[in-house]
C-alpha cells in the first residue's frame, strides 16, 4: 500500500517548480487552517479526516497547478464539513480560493439519484458550477479519485450510488479533459464495484499470462530501440503498457470480441523531440513490421477534441504478435497524460487572471465552452442536462472538420443539420443542404470521421420544420429545433387570433379600439394576459373569447360575470351543451346522463388531476389521467371530453405513490408522520431495495383531491435524503 502523504510531502513536490516563499506559506497556511477546523473528524477508513485533503492536495501539486489551487485543495472540505463561512476564508485566503471552495462545496452538497426527473436540476447545478470555473472541475475529480481510492470503507449502497455517479459523470469528464490516468483508475474502480464479477473475470484474463506479455513488451521494445538507433534516432523514450480493465470490457462488448481479438491490448509508446522524427520513426515501423489495415490514425495532423495528439498503427511485430505503436514528442505526451492540466502548469514569473485561463480553456476545448450553455439550457427544461451533456459530448466520437479546418465532434448518427447548429444557431436555421468533401448530401446524411462538412443557406428560407427533429441526432438541435416551431406556432395563433378579434369588431359593429399593452394589462392582467401578443395568443388558441374580449373593452360587459370571459369553447358552443348532474365520481359529460363513469385502476385519477374519457367496450366511460401512458396507443375516436364538477365533494379517492430515498434508519417512520400531518388516509405502506441499493417505499393512499396530495408530497420532500416522489401509472 503507498504511504499515506504529509504537509512535508505537499511542499516537497511543490518546490520543484514553486520557489516563491509566499507561495509556500499559502499553501502551510492552508494546511495549518485545514488540519485546525478538521481537528478529531474522522474518515469511514478511521483516517484523520485532513489525510483526504493532504491526498487532495498531493495530487495537485504532481500537476503543477498554482499554490492557489494546492490551496483550495486543502480548504475543500472546510465549508461543507466544519463552521468556517465563505466570508472567514476570504479574509484568510482571498477572494480566488474561497471561490473554488465554494463551488466544489456546492457540487458535494447535490445529492446523486437514480431517478431522471429529479437529476436534471442537480446535475444543472453541478455542471453549472463546473463550467464556469476549470480549476473547480480540477479539485473536484482528484476529490472523487481518493474517494474511490477509499471506497471499500463505505457500505454498499454507498458504494453502488458513487460508483455509479463516477462512471455516469466524472470518468467522462476526466476523458474529456484528455487526463487518461485519472479517467482509467476512475473505470476500473467504479467498474469493480458495479459489475464485481465481469471485473474479476477481465482482470484473471490479463493476468493469465501477464508474465509472457511484459516479456513480448520487453523484446519489442528492445528490437525497437535497435531499430531506432540504427536510423541516429538519438533523443527518444520507449514505454510499454497494458489495456486498463475496463476499457477491454468496453471494446469486448461494444465489438463482440474475444479477449484474443483486441488487438491494442499490448501497446508500445514512443516518444520523440519533434513532429517530423514520428512521422520519420512511424515510416521506420512500418518499413520493418506489416501494418494492418485500416488501423491506422494521425491524430497530429487532426488532433482529438481534448487536445490529445499522436501517431495510432497496429502492426504484426515480434514472432506474429500484434502491438498498437503509438509515437508523439513529449509534450503531446504530457498533454496525453494529464490532459488539459499540462496547459496549466505554473510559473511563477507569470501573472495569472482566472478570467483569462477560462477563456484559454474554452477556446482550447471548445466542448468546455459548450458545457456552460448546455447547462443553462437545463434550467429552462425538465430535461436532465447531464443526458444531453453524456449524449452530445461525452460520448462524441465522430471528428469532422469546419471549411476552415476546425474539429468539431458528434456523436454517432449525427447528421449535416447537427453540424450546422453546432456552428451556430442562425445557421441551423437556415440550412438548405449541405456539402462534405466536395460532394452534395442530402441532410440525413450520417457524418463520419475525416468528413469536410460545408452548410449552404438561404436567409428567405423559412426555417425548419417538423421532420428535422427526426433527422438530428444530437439533443442541442433537437432543443433549438424545437424551440423555433413553438415560436412559428405561436405566431401562427397570434396572426389568427388578431384577424378574429378584427372580424369580430366589424361583425359587432364596434368601432375600432386604440389597442395597447396597458389597456390589455388593465383589463385582463388578473388572468395572466399581461400584454397585446398575449391577447392575440389566448384568442388564437380560444382560451379567451373573441367577442367577450370585444364587447368587454367595448364596455359592454359591465354586468356580466367576468369568468365567462375566460372559457374553454365559445359561447355559441357552450348554449348547444347541456350540463347533467354529476355521478358519484363528482365527474360529468357535457350532453350526456346516466352514463356509466369509472375511475382507471391504471393510473387513479383524483379530484383536481388533468383527465380525459375512454368509451370502452363494455364498461361505460373510463376516465384516465391526461398523462397516463396506456391512453398513448388507444384509438382516438374512442376519446370524450370529462369534467370534474366543482361543487362536488367527496370524502376520498384512492392513489399511489413510490418514494426512492437514501436507506437510513428511521426514515420510514418520518414518511408517515409527513403524511399524517395532513388529509390523507395510509391505506398500505411497503419497502424494500432496490438494485441500486437505494430504498423504494410505496404508499397507497385515500386522498380527497389533488392539492391535499400535492401539499403531503411537498412534506416527504422536505425529509432530508428523499430522491424522489413519483405518483404509480401501471
Amino acid at each position: 500500500m503507498e504511504a499515506k502523504k504529509t504537509i512535508a510531502d505537499v511542499l516537497n513536490k511543490a518546490q520543484e517548480y514553486l520557489h516563491n516563499s509566499k507561495n509556500l506559506e499559502l499553501i502551510q497556511s492552508a494546511y495549518e487552517f485545514a488540519h485546525l477546523k478538521h481537528e478529531g473528524q474522522f474518515r469511514k477508513s478511521s483516517d484523520p479526516y485532513i489525510q483526504h485533503p493532504l491526498e487532495v492536495a498531493y495530487m495537485l501539486a504532481e500537476l503543477q497547478v498554482s499554490p492557489t489551487v494546492i490551496a483550495a485543495g486543502l480548504l475543500h472540505d472546510i465549508l461543507e464539513d466544519t463552521d468556517v463561512s465563505k466570508e472567514q476564508l476570504i479574509d484568510g485566503f482571498g477572494l480566488d480560493v474561497a471561490n473554488i471552495v465554494d463551488g466544489v462545496t456546492k457540487i458535494s452538497k447535490l445529492k446523486y439519484m437514480t431517478k431522471e426527473k429529479a437529476l436534471a436540476k442537480s446535475h444543472q447545478k453541478i455542471l453549472l458550477a463546473m463550467a464556469k470555473d476549470i480549476r473547480v472541475v480540477l479539485v473536484k475529480l482528484l476529490d472523487r479519485v481518493h474517494n474511490m481510492r477509499t471506497l471499500e470503507f463505505q457500505p454498499h449502497d454507498k458504494q453502488i450510488k458513487i460508483a455509479k455517479e463516477t462512471m455516469d459523470l466524472y470518468a467522462p469528464l476526466a476523458h474529456r479533459l484528455g487526463m487518461y490516468r485519472i479517467k482509467a483508475e476512475l473505470e476500473d474502480i467504479s467498474f469493480k464495484y458495479l459489475d464485481p464479477e465481469q471485473y474479476q473475470n477481465i482482470f484473471a484474463l490479463i493476468n493469465q499470462q501477464k508474465t509472457v506479455r511484459e516479456e513480448d513488451i520487453r523484446q519489442m521494445q528492445v528490437r525497437l530501440e535497435e531499430l531506432l538507433s540504427q536510423n541516429h534516432i538519438e533523443k527518444y523514450d520507449i514505454k510499454g503498457r497494458v489495456k486498463n480493465i475496463y476499457s477491454v470490457y468496453k471494446k469486448m462488448t461494444s465489438k463482440d470480441l474475444d479477449f484474443d481479438q483486441i488487438y491494442d491490448l499490448m501497446a508500445l509508446r514512443i516518444i520523440v523531440s519533434t513532429i517530423e522524427s514520428c512521422y520519420h520513426v512511424l515510416g521506420l515501423v512500418h518499413g520493418h513490421w506489416t501494418p494492418i489495415p485500416k488501423r491506422f490514425k494521425d491524430y497530429i495532423a487532426t488532433p482529438k477534441p481534448n487536445l490529445y495528439q499522436s501517431l495510432h498503427s497496429t502492426v504484426v511485430g515480434l514472432n506474429g504478435k500484434i502491438y498498437e505503436i503509438q509515437i508523439r514528442t513529449y509534450e503531446m505526451d504530457e498533454i496525453a497524460e494529464f490532459g488539459i492540466a499540462a496547459h496549466w502548469v505554473y510559473k511563477e514569473n507569470k501573472v495569472y487572471s482566472p478570467q483569462e485561463q477560462q477563456l484559454e480553456i474554452a477556446a482550447k476545448l471548445r466542448w468546455y465552452k459548450e458545457l456552460l450553455t448546455y447547462a443553462e439550457i437545463g434550467e429552462s427544461e425538465d430535461s436532465d442536462p447531464l443526458e444531453t451533456i453524456r449524449e452530445d459530448i461525452f460520448s462524441a466520437n465522430v471528428y469532422v472538420f469546419t471549411p476552415k479546418g476546425d474539429v468539431l465532434d458528434f456523436p454517432t448518427g449525427a447528421t449535416p443539420l447537427d453540424f450546422a447548429y453546432r456552428i451556430h444557431t442562425e445557421v441551423g436555421n437556415h440550412t438548405t443542404g449541405a456539402i462534405v468533401n466536395g460532394k452534395i448530401v442530402p441532410l440525413t446524411y450520417k457524418l463520419k470521421t475525416g468528413d469536410v462538412v460545408e452548410i449552404k443557406t438561404s436567409k428567405s428560407f423559412v426555417g425548419p420544420n417538423e421532420a428535422w427533429l427526426k433527422i438530428v441526432k444530437t439533443s442541442h438541435a433537437k432543443h433549438k429545433i424545437t424551440s423555433v416551431l413553438n415560436r412559428l406556432k405561436r405566431d401562427a395563433l397570434v396572426s389568427s387570433g388578431k384577424e378574429e378579434f378584427e372580424r369580430i369588431l366589424k361583425q359587432e359593429n364596434i368601432p375600432q379600439l386604440k389597442l395597447d399593452d396597458k389597456l390589455v394589462n388593465a383589463h385582463f392582467g388578473k388572468y395572466g394576459v399581461n400584454n397585446l401578443e398575449d391577447f392575440y395568443f389566448e384568442i388564437g388558441k380560444n382560451a379567451i373569447s373573441a367577442k367577450g374580449a370585444a364587447n368587454r373593452l367595448a364596455g359592454r360587459m359591465e354586468k356580466l360575470d367576468e369568468e365567462a370571459l375566460i372559457k374553454q369553447y365559445s359561447d355559441e358552443e357552450k348554449k348547444k351543451k347541456t350540463r347533467h348532474p354529476a355521478n358519484d365520481l363528482g365527474i360529468y359529460v357535457e350532453g350526456l346522463s346516466k352514463t356509466q363513469i369509472k375511475l382507471a385502476n391504471c393510473c387513479h385519477p383524483i379530484f383536481g388531476d388533468d383527465i380525459v374519457g375512454y368509451v370502452s367496450k363494455g364498461y361505460g366511460i373510463v376516465v384516465h389521467r391526461l398523462e397516463c401512458h396506456n391512453t398513448r396507443h388507444s384509438d382516438e375516436q374512442r376519446f370524450i371530453e370529462v369534467f370534474w364538477d366543482p361543487d362536488f365533494t367527496r370524502k376520498s379517492y384512492e392513489t399511489s405513490i413510490t418514494i426512492l430515498s437514501f436507506d437510513r434508519r428511521n426514515i420510514v417512520a418520518e414518511m408517515i408522520n409527513a403524511l399524517n400531518s395532513v388529509a390523507v388516509t395510509i391505506k398500505h405502506i411497503s419497502s424494500g431495495k432496490n438494485k441500486d441499493g437505494d430504498l423504494l417505499t410505496k404508499v397507497r393512499l385515500d386522498v380527497p383531491n389533488l392539492s391535499t396530495l400535492k401539499t403531503a408530497i411537498a412534506n416527504i420532500k422536505k425529509i432530508s435524503d428523499v430522491h424522489s416522489i413519483e405518483r404509480v401509472i401501471k
